[in-house]
């Protein structure tokens, strides 16, 4: 019972493929190895009454809600820490678009 009191006294934090970290992708591939499906998937209206479709990861402290995408799904099944040694671990400028050539070859 008392994990699910903490959960309520965590932040919350949507993100968007542009402000994904480096600890937030690591985190993303440990909870799903083997990528995300619709049981993964949270659906909620944001602010402005749109509907955002994300997938969760926790910290101690936090709730990450992290908009779901091609371009998060192909980092995901892409991603190699090594990539990321050099960043800080809260660096949004880290994790960089795919390419749309290399998201197209995937489709072959």
């Amino acid at each position: 019972m008392s994990s699910r009191k903490e959960n309520t006294n965590l932040k919350r934090v949507i993100v968007d493929f542009k402000k994904l970290t480096p600890e937030v992708l690591k985190l993303l591939v440990e909870a799903y190895p083997d990528g995300y499906d619709d049981r993964n998937i949270i659906s909620f209206k944001n602010a402005n009454g749109e509907r955002i479709e994300a997938v969760e990861v926790l910290t101690e402290d936090t709730k990450y809600l992290v908009k779901i995408s091609a371009k998060l799904e192909y980092t995901m099944e892409n991603y190699d820490e090594d990539d990321y040694e050099d960043f800080d671990d809260d660096d949004p400028d880290a994790v960089v678009e795919p390419d749309p050539e290399d998201m197209a070859q995937d489709d072959d």
